[in-house]
């Protein structure tokens, strides 16, 4: 069972766009949102979208959604872990 959206053809007319890539596009938005906001699993929206997860999360970067989301202090733990490797094995 599927869920049917109706969108004008003014839509498509405006954007220039065909329906077929314009389903792919809205839907593309819909899993992204949903899924950056943790409603979704990277494998359900790549499931619904008949692809890989290393594409799903493709996709979703190409269209302007976090694909990983990490709080402040892990990105400056991140960071520090980076800088201390860097200097182990920068050549001395």
């Amino acid at each position: 069972m599927g869920v049917n959206v109706v969108f004008p053809e003014e839509l498509l007319i405006a954007l220039k766009v065909d329906p077929e890539t314009f389903r792919k596009k809205a839907l593309v938005y819909t899993l992204g949102k949903l899924y950056e906001t943790g409603q979704i699993s990277g494998g359900l929206g790549a499931q619904i979208l008949g692809c890989d997860r290393r594409e799903f999360y493709r996709l979703l970067s190409e269209n302007g959604f976090a694909v990983i989301d990490y709080p402040p202090e892990d990105l400056e733990q991140e960071a520090e872990t980076s800088r201390q490797l860097a200097e182990r094995i920068r050549p001395r």
